[in-house]
């Protein structure tokens, strides 16, 4: 990032959170094909396996670059944030992919149904460790570095070298 005063420790942070996403992204479509498709019939088909794996990298090279800039931009100019970005765009990856193989939509609960509608298979993720393990403390490290930076932006500056 090369916003003048953006903190080190953000620009580390997006860059390890985007990258981690970016990897992490095929193996979630994968996943959850599996994981619902296994519940409604038991296996997954071989064919459903393919789409799933070729999904898994069109929503890493489309939602990752979306995820990535984002993240390179200034902290006071994002508007949404990158589970936001995976909540909305990456959910249709693996969601084509079952409905393609005929899977009918699973029972939601009644917040899910109205927070998510279009979510008819229920992957959303609902924290970054729902996309992949390792993903939480990135995005707990961005998040709180980049929490730190706008604060340390926007406090109003006292008197008397106090904070």
């Amino acid at each position: 990032m090369s916003a003048e005063g953006v903190s080190v420790d953000v620009a580390a942070y997006a860059t390890a959170l985007a990258d981690g996403i970016e990897v992490a992204l095929p193996s979630w479509v994968e996943r959850v094909v599996a994981e619902i498709m296994t519940a409604w019939t038991g296996s997954v088909p071989p064919e459903v396996a393919d789409a799933a794996q070729a999904a898994g990298h069109e929503a890493a090279a489309m939602v990752g670059p979306r995820v990535r800039a984002l993240l390179e931009s200034d902290i006071d100019e994002q508007r949404t944030t990158p589970l936001a970005i995976l909540r909305g765009a990456a959910v249709a990856y693996p969601s084509g992919v079952l409905q393609a193989a005929g899977v009918p939509p699973v029972v939601r609960d009644a917040a899910a149904e109205e927070l998510f509608p279009d979510d008819v298979y229920d992957l959303v993720p609902a924290s970054f460790a729902d996309v992949a393990p390792d993903l939480a403390d990135l995005g707990l490290y961005w998040g709180a570095s980049k929490a730190f930076e706008h604060k340390r932006r926007h406090q109003p500056k006292t008197s008397g070298g106090n904070r």
